[in-house]
């Protein structure tokens, strides 16, 4: 791969980690003992009547799912940059065949080909 390329894909992967966790970071916080596994708070309104614990509850049921596509999104950018640092970038866990270019433009995290992404 171009070196040009890697580098801003790695930009690109860098940039979206902390987009990533500064959405987690607004309803929810890493947890000190696991790496990249986030926990959501819990709306805690004092004096909430039933109607707004049950937005509450709804509200935490959101985030969580929110939550677990987000852990997952940045643990993918995570291993792409791990990749990138031990030259293993761009490609494809299943074929073992370099990952065409535009999808890696497209989805810098990619852990597969397009021919193998399809077949999951």
């Amino acid at each position: 791969m171009d070196k040009k390329l890697e580098a801003d894909l790695k930009n690109k992967l860098e940039a979206q980690k902390e987009s990533i966790q500064k959405e987690l970071e607004s309803f929810a916080s890493e947890d000190p003992n696991l790496k990249h596994n986030w926990e959501t708070k819990y709306p805690n309104r004092e004096d909430s009547d039933k109607e707004e614990k049950a937005d509450d509850a709804q509200e935490y049921d959101n985030a969580l799912s929110l939550e677990h596509s987000l852990e997952f999104k940045l643990r993918d950018v995570v291993m792409a940059l791990e990749k990138i640092e031990k030259g293993e970038y761009g490609v494809c866990e299943n074929c073992g065949k370099v990952i065409d270019e535009k999808r890696l433009l497209a989805c810098p995290e990619a852990k597969t080909c397009l021919k193998c992404g399809t077949k999951n």
